[in-house]
């Protein structure tokens, strides 16, 4: 029985479809191709393969995850109700090789010597049976030594992707990695097209947990020694396996392509690759969206609140105001509460000059949207000004915001909806229903729970002096 382990990757800010893409809650959270975000589609796509591999025994996924983006991956998680492993926290980014050392070293440690799959969490693949197909035999073929990479059965003569050679034939549909391949100009990707022997690098790679270890300790010594180092002094913390910063800051930044696949594609049978024809998107920009998305008659792409007249090939994306569009083609309209894109098609991978000049300029709109996630749910400005701001609370069942208090700012909470335990000073503990309302002084200690089994909604209306997120003094609690 060859034990079977799916490490899904979960990096990555998307810059290139801001504004719906943000530092803090990047594409793969995102709801893109499906009823499902990408990272639920990721999590989705495995389950069935034993259907095509009754040897193989799948063991819940493991999860690589920036630090700032944990409670996004568990709510998202919890949603599907399936069972989960650890999510293992990256204090700081440092590409895919370090993510997938720390991935097998965990792995291996639970579970011997398992078969990875690592995968990234932003891609749609729409046709699932062919991916479980193609994954099934990966998994053999990792679980008898080889490193196994998908390469995308091309479409088109595309200038944006790497490539990969394929060789002499290993098994019917296998072959032999010959060569990484740069993204190639207009020409040399015709070229690629026609000769049949290039596939699209996919970035999904299924080996085995310790021929990855091997292989990392041969051509990268110094990422390995960091990884383990992080791993060794790293902690537990309820769902989540915190790496030891200090340790990890120190390892080099190298993506598993550079740190090994070119180094061994061509020597030998050890790295192979298999043709994948699923339907499959990396979403890298937001012309990617006609490729799985469904359009009208005319081309267009439309969702949310909008009307278009006399409108061709433009996507629009309103998420809160209504969009109007006549007599336009070829444009990207994305919307959202606090910035609105226009584009062309064509100008598309220039949204990322936007966010840059966002980021240099010190603003926000890069960074998060103005709903934020909490681990105990949502926060959304709705209203701001001088000495006040609005915002509107979400709490979950049985969640609490954590006691604090606030040295400028005076708090008052409505409730929308559902039912409010507070905790006032060192003393007073009262609950609140529906339309009713309290005030929390400047200074005083305080405590937001929902005791209820139904969403906690509510208004909170912040006044004074100053209203920064560091005027926040909180106090730790018992787990």
């Amino acid at each position: 029985m060859i034990e079977f382990k799916p490490v899904i990757l979960s990096g990555g800010s998307g810059t290139r479809m801001w504004p719906l893409s943000r530092e803090a809650y990047p594409k793969q959270f995102l709801s893109l191709g499906g009823s499902h975000s990408l990272l639920q589609q990721t999590v989705l796509r495995v389950n069935g393969i034993q259907r095509y591999a009754e040897d193989v025994r799948l063991h819940p996924p493991l999860f690589i995850c920036n630090e700032a983006h944990r409670f996004l991956v568990a709510e998202q998680l919890r949603e599907l109700d399936l069972p989960m492993d650890r999510i293992v926290l990256e204090p700081v980014g440092r590409n895919t090789a370090p993510a997938l050392t720390c991935a097998a070293l965990v792995a291996a440690r639970e579970e011997q010597d398992p078969v990875l799959a690592v995968m990234p969490s932003d891609h749609v693949v729409r046709d699932g049976e062919a991916f479980r197909r193609t994954m099934a035999e990966a998994v053999r073929l990792a679980g008898q030594g080889h490193i196994v990479t998908f390469g995308i059965v091309p479409t088109r003569p595309e200038t944006g992707f790497g490539y990969l050679r394929s060789g002499e034939p290993l098994t019917e549909r296998a072959r032999i990695l010959e060569a990484f391949v740069e993204k190639p100009d207009a020409e040399k990707a015709r070229s690629y097209l026609a000769s049949g022997n290039y596939l699209w690098n996919s970035g999904i790679f299924v080996l085995g947990a310790r021929v990855w270890l091997e292989a990392i300790g041969r051509f990268r010594p110094d990422i390995l020694e960091a990884c383990e180092a992080a791993v060794s002094a790293g902690s537990p913390d309820r769902d989540f396996f915190r790496l030891d910063r200090q340790a990890f800051e120190q390892s080099p930044s190298d993506s598993i392509d550079y740190a090994v696949m070119e180094k061994i594609a061509g020597q030998g049978r050890t790295a192979l690759v298999l043709p994948l024809d699923a339907g499959w998107s990396d979403l890298g920009s937001w012309p990617a969206l006609w490729e799985v998305e469904d359009s009208d008659d005319h081309g267009n792409i439309v969702q949310g609140d909008a009307f278009v007249e006399e409108v061709t090939d433009t996507l629009i994306h309103a998420d809160g105001r209504f969009v109007a569009a006549l007599g336009v083609s070829d444009l990207i309209i994305a919307e959202t509460p606090d910035a609105v894109l226009v584009s062309h098609k064509d100008n598309a991978q220039q949204v990322r000059d936007v966010v840059d000049y966002l980021r240099r300029s010190g603003r926000h709109e890069h960074r998060h949207h103005l709903k934020r996630h909490r681990l105990w749910g949502t926060i959304e400005t709705i209203g701001k000004g001088e000495r006040y701001q609005v915002n509107r609370l979400t709490v979950l069942p049985g969640a609490h915001v954590v006691t604090q208090l606030h040295h400028h700012r005076a708090e008052h909470w409505i409730v929308v909806k559902g039912t409010a335990r507070i905790t006032r000073g060192e003393t007073e503990t009262f609950l609140l229903t529906e339309n009713q309302s309290t005030y929390i002084p400047v200074g005083v200690k305080h405590r937001l729970e929902n005791p209820g089994k139904l969403p906690l909604e509510l208004i909170e209306v912040q006044s004074g002096a100053y209203l920064g997120e560091d005027d926040i003094l909180r106090f730790e609690e018992p787990d």
